[in-house]
């Protein structure tokens, strides 16, 4: 009988893999640490180096959570986890310039863990991907490899990751988590297991597919509604009226939904569509509204930018040759993460047409990494250089307790303040500072 049947399925002592750890993959190994077995595994060396310090750059786990998790430790070498009996993967699974979905990553974490599985072993997918990777690409991966059988001599799970960076209060723990396994039994261990760390509950669904179908459609379906208001900003713009003051007199009836409009960037809302679409034009269907709502949200930038300079050139300022502050540049407000942002996009938008260099401030972001992969230098605060122009571009705290003298130092007599997340309060909505 086959160890994973529930009967001899010993959950308190089987050791446990947690390969990838970035924003979803540390909370995990912080929370199965604190009850049992777990090596953490990353490729980084300096991550690892990092996270054996107790620090993690990207500001989830406190050091009082590193030394809660006293049954975890750390390494970059594969053979440390040749051991383990359960493996959760958490890879990224970014698009390519062509916007259709990246997978060797994950296709290389397969053929690692098919060179160390052993019979009976269950690996665990937590990265979001479309319907019918797990099944269909990453196990028979790992049998090749490993020439172990899927389903006989190893088990497959998915659970994906719900993980909301730099939010304090959603947090992996509180968050109900979906569960899956490729055998009834199996999935019945996939969920008792998340059961250990996951306070509020999980939800366990009838298949794999069902679990990758879940997940990819959560954030599908907020970059559709964000995509609708998005558009309907453009609209109120060439009618000249407040998409805010609209949108806050149609929230007061009670079934409208909250979407703002806003530059969609990130790991999730604005990568994981194209893996929806892309398998629904393998299954032999267009998927209109799925793509032009990506459509909308990834020609927001330029739009701004273009938008931004009417606005200069409306107010006698010289677009050209304008001084410019860029205040923000991650993806979203209170957290170091800059995944796919679209400050990025504005930025290089805004640079089609001045040729000024482009002065940005954040005070979360990790600068030397900006400057590796986007090439922006990023400067240490702002001083009294007297800007044409100042874009709050992202809602960080720290920004939303700028006072109204603070923010006229910022700038010129005549000048334009681009305040793009609604950070502040106008007597009009339409009067700048």
């Amino acid at each position: 009988m086959n160890k994973f049947m529930i009967k001899n399925f010993n959950i308190k002592t089987c050791k446990l893999a947690m390969i990838g750890l970035g924003y979803v993959g540390l909370p995990i190994a912080i929370e199965f640490g604190k009850k049992r077995k777990v090596i953490g595994f990353d490729l980084n060396k300096s991550r690892i180096n990092e996270l054996k310090k107790n620090i993690d750059c990207n500001l989830e786990i406190s050091k009082k959570e590193f030394k809660s998790s006293k049954k975890l430790v750390f390494t970059n070498k594969i053979q440390e986890l040749k051991d383990c009996e359960i493996f959760i993967v958490s890879i990224p699974t970014p698009i390519d310039n062509k916007k259709k979905p990246d997978l060797s990553l994950l296709k290389n974490c397969c053929e690692m863990i098919g060179s160390i599985i052993k019979n009976g072993d269950l690996v665990i997918f937590e990265s979001t991907v479309y319907p019918g990777v797990t099944e269909e690409i990453c196990a028979p991966i790992i049998q090749k490899k490993s020439g172990l059988k899927f389903n006989q001599d190893f088990f497959c799970g998915y659970s994906p990751e719900r993980i909301n960076p730099g939010d304090k209060n959603h947090r992996l723990s509180n968050i109900v988590k979906i569960t899956s396994g490729s055998t009834p039994e199996v999935s019945k261990i996939v969920d008792w297991l998340y059961k250990q760390i996951i306070k509020t509950g999980t939800y366990n669904v009838p298949s794999i597919k069902v679990a990758e179908a879940a997940k990819v459609i959560e954030n599908t379906q907020r970059d559709v509604n964000i995509a609708l208001i998005n558009e309907l900003s453009i609209i109120f713009d060439k009618l000249n009226i407040d998409t805010k003051s609209v949108l806050d007199a149609a929230n007061t009836k009670w079934n409208f939904l909250p979407f703002k409009p806003g530059l969609v960037g990130g790991h999730c809302i604005g990568v994981d569509p194209y893996y929806l679409a892309y398998k629904s034009l393998k299954v032999g269907h267009n998927p209109k509204m799925i793509l032009a709502g990506r459509k909308i949200n990834d020609q927001m930038p330029l739009y701004l930018a273009n938008k931004i300079k009417h606005m200069m050139i409306k107010k006698k300022i010289d677009h050209i040759n304008a001084k410019i502050l860029i205040m923000g540049f991650t993806f979203k407000e209170n957290c170091p993460d800059f995944r796919n942002t679209k400050v990025a996009d504005l930025i290089n938008g805004i640079k089609k047409y001045n040729k000024t260099k482009i002065d940005i401030y954040d005070p979360w972001i990790n600068k030397k990494e900006v400057k590796k992969i986007y090439g922006f230098d990023l400067i240490k605060y702002p001083s009294k250089k007297k800007y044409d122009l100042v874009v709050f571009a992202v809602a960080h705290d720290e920004f939303k307790k700028f006072t109204k003298n603070q923010i006229k130092d910022l700038v010129k007599i005549k000048h334009i303040i681009y305040d793009l997340k609604n950070l502040f309060k106008y007597k009009n909505p339409n009067t700048q500072f």
